[in-house]
């Protein structure tokens, strides 16, 4: 909503407001601090809050001593103005003028992750920085696994006669949609004394702190999905900072563990709640009501397979269950190429149709559909971001599955429109601790095994093998 001759100051505010921060963070004086913090809380427990306070605090500042104020600043300031950029540009389908702002920014995700200089691949310090523990060589071996076992579930989907879904395509005001999500909002547990709701070109959701915690959402008069399910999805999100301890507040423990662990939370509550057919016993009738004329003679059944259909498509944030974590491994790729330097900006949306053309079958007619589509290569440093969606996946089924042995009456609950079994469980076992544990520890934690992708490639079997009919 900033109008656009704001972004210059505004990209100033925060190169000066992040400069400071990280001079103040860096002292000397804090790291001695942190020492001496260190040698008092070495007896108390690993999972005790203040020992973790002081543990994740001392791995930050380790990290960000490494980091120059002056590049914090011209990172800051560069972020705000490839995004005012970036939102011109891509109703255009203008690449061009934002290709050599994105040049900028492979730079200086460069130049980032030469403040460690012991990586193994130059895109380590940025996906460790998200996602921590987490490197190259081992998110691509997990991505080959997922694909090994994805494309032939896609193969075997592409054989079946084609779901038809064009009863989503009817005109859906926008207003009714927006009232319609509210209630879900509302039912799932978002708390409106601490958050709303508004609009954007990209969905997000942004924390500034335990008691203001916002989601946005695009909506479409001609396709139902995209407003609903990405309200659903950011509410995932929202309540996760949500649980978030209070008393973690302004400090490093204060917000979600990983983005991985974010996504999961965000792709649990869209689709293995939103998208479920148990929750559509509940909802459907009631979203009938608030468009008659479009799904009065819509059975739930048509609707649930709408929903859901699996086709290769150009938009990450629509694709399906079975083939989103294809655009997801194009995005890593891409970014991987980029920073080490075997892909040119100038050719970037060039590959970008290639890849689509070759993973999915489909090709963008222009680059708002393509390489502009995503605002994450437009909002901040490449190469460490999209790893978390599909890890997100993986720790959705996870979770749920470990919420669902803890209280097996959360479907019937579900069916019935109710969640506050299913938040609480999850507020107490994910979302209190924050970030306390790495992601690897919060799954073992719950699920008492090591990261698998078991429970979600189960998951899309069952479920897409009844849609289906796989046998």
């Amino acid at each position: 909503y900033m109008p656009r001759q704001g972004g210059g100051a505004r990209g100033r505010q925060l190169a000066t407001l992040g400069r400071i921060a990280q001079e103040k963070f860096i002292d000397p004086a804090v790291g001695k601090l942190l020492d001496e913090l260190v040698s008092l809380t070495a007896d108390l427990p690993y999972d005790d809050d203040t020992a973790s306070l002081v543990r994740v605090t001392r791995r930050q500042y380790e990290r960000s001593i490494k980091v120059s104020p002056d590049f914090v600043a011209e990172m800051y300031d560069h972020t705000a103005q490839i995004y005012d950029v970036w939102k011109e540009a891509r109703p255009k389908a203008d690449f061009g003028m934002v290709a050599p702002y994105l040049e900028k920014s492979v730079a200086l995700s460069r130049r980032y992750a030469n403040f460690f200089p012991d990586h193994e691949h130059i895109a380590d310090p940025l996906i460790d920085s998200s996602d921590y523990g987490m490197s190259v060589s081992t998110v691509r071996p997990l991505f080959a696994q997922l694909r090994e076992a994805l494309v032939p579930l896609v193969r075997e989907i592409s054989d079946r006669p084609e779901i038809d879904d064009s009863c989503l395509k009817q005109h859906y005001p926008e207003n009714k949609q927006r009232e319609f999500g509210l209630k879900v909002l509302q039912a799932y547990g978002f708390d409106f004394e601490r958050g709303r709701q508004d609009k954007t070109a990209h969905p997000f959701m942004i924390r500034f702190n335990t008691g203001d915690i916002r989601i946005t959402t695009r909506y479409k008069d001609n396709d139902l999905s995209e407003g609903l399910f990405s309200t659903l999805h950011e509410c995932g999100h929202a309540l996760y900072e949500m649980g978030v301890n209070p008393d973690f507040d302004g400090t490093a423990l204060g917000r979600g563990a990983s983005s991985g662990v974010h996504e999961s939370q965000s792709r649990l509550w869209e689709n293995l709640v939103g998208r479920s057919r148990l929750f559509w016993e509940y909802y459907y009738p009631q979203l009938q009501e608030v468009f008659p004329e479009q799904l009065n003679d819509v059975s739930l059944d048509t609707f649930y397979a709408a929903i859901n259909k699996v086709a290769p498509s150009l938009i990450r944030t629509d694709a399906d269950e079975v083939t989103y974590n294809l655009h997801v491994m194009i995005r890593f790729d891409l970014a991987l190429n980029l920073l080490e330097g075997t892909l040119a900006v100038a050719d970037l949306a060039e590959a970008w149709h290639a890849r689509y053309e070759a993973d999915l079958g489909v090709r963008a007619p222009n680059d708002t559909n393509g390489v502009l589509q995503d605002v994450h290569w437009y909002s901040g440093l490449i190469g460490g971001s999209f790893q978390g969606y599909t890890l997100g996946n993986v720790m959705s089924a996870t979770f749920f599955e470990a919420a669902l042995k803890a209280e097996p009456r959360v479907l019937a609950q579900i069916k019935q429109g109710e969640f506050a079994t299913l938040h609480r469980w999850l507020r107490t076992n994910v979302y209190h601790h924050g970030r306390k544990f790495t992601a690897a520890e919060l799954v073992e934690r719950v699920s008492g095994e090591p990261l698998s992708i078991d429970p979600y490639i189960a998951y899309l079997h069952k479920k897409y093998g009844e849609l289906y009919d796989l046998g």
